[in-house]
Order: C-alpha cells, then sequence, then structure tokens
C-alpha cells in the first residue's frame, strides 16, 4: 500500500517516530515534510503535497498527517477534489473503524498533542487495515459529497 505522511512543527516529532513503522507493516512511504524541525512553519505548505497525491489516486494511496490537534491538517486536506480526511486525536477507536467502514476516509489526520508514538502506531494500523463496506448507502453517501462546492 503506497503511503504518503506528510507534518508541520507540531507533529514532526510524530511523523518521524512512525516513518520506520510504516515500513515494518510493508507499506510503500513517501514523507512529504516537513523534513526537519522549524518552529513557526505553516502546515498547510507540507498537508497541501501529500493531499494532492492521495486526490489523483484516491483509492490507490492513503494519506497520514500530523499536527498540533490535526483539525486545521484535516481542513487543508478535505479541500481536494476526492480526498475524505478524518480527525484522531485519541479516545474511542471506534471512529477510526468507522472513518474507514462508512466514510471510505483516504486520509487520517492525527493530533501529535493528545496522542502518544504508541497510540498513533495503534491508531494508524488499525485504520490502515480497516476496509471500506461497499455498502450501498455508502457509497451514496460518498458520492453526494463528491457532488456539493467542487
Amino acid at each position: 500500500m503506497k503511503v504518503v505522511v506528510a507534518s508541520d512543527h507540531a507533529g514532526f516529532e510524530l511523523k518521524e517516530a512512525l516513518l520506520p513503522f510504516f515500513k515494518e507493516l510493508g507499506c510503500d512511504v513517501e514523507d512529504m515534510g516537513a523534513f526537519t524541525y522549524a518552529n513557526g512553519d505553516d502546515y498547510p505548505d507540507f498537508i497541501a503535497k501529500a493531499a494532492e497525491m492521495v486526490s489523483k489516486d484516491p483509492d490507490g494511496v492513503r494519506g497520514i498527517i500530523i499536527g498540533g490537534s490535526g483539525q486545521g491538517e484535516a481542513i487543508v486536506a478535505n479541500r481536494f477534489k476526492y480526498v475524505r480526511a478524518a480527525v484522531y486525536y485519541g479516545c474511542n477507536k471506534d471512529i477510526l473503524r468507522l472513518s474507514r467502514e462508512h466514510n471510505n476516509a483516504n486520509i487520517l489526520s492525527l493530533g501529535a498533542r493528545f496522542l502518544e508514538a504508541d497510540e498513533a502506531k495503534e491508531a494508524v494500523h488499525m485504520w490502515l487495515n480497516t476496509r471500506f463496506s461497499g455498502d450501498d448507502r455508502h457509497v451514496r453517501r460518498i458520492n453526494k459529497i463528491e457532488e456539493y462546492g467542487r
């Protein structure tokens, strides 16, 4: 599976901790930056690169984007056609499962200020291994999302 990863300064440490984990999972991983810690960098610069890659192949590429809360990162990613980014910053793991099963989310946005590396690894593993259900009602809803505002 092809996975693109991006973060800003707030997610940099967690991204660096996750990079070897993707390889352990057998993923073909591409790091879209940040490549060094730079306090005050702007997350849209990095997140847009990852979202663009997913947008070009929404069924073949998944994205993991990381920031302080993951919220702003998801907002940027969801501006791109065919991208469905879900946010996770801990607690109920059903959010991860449902984002894949019901919404066919292709980007997971992690809140680094709320997750330890082991929690993030568990979340990523679960999310990457959860399949879209393909139920008619979910397909219909995803198609409607693509019709609005694009």
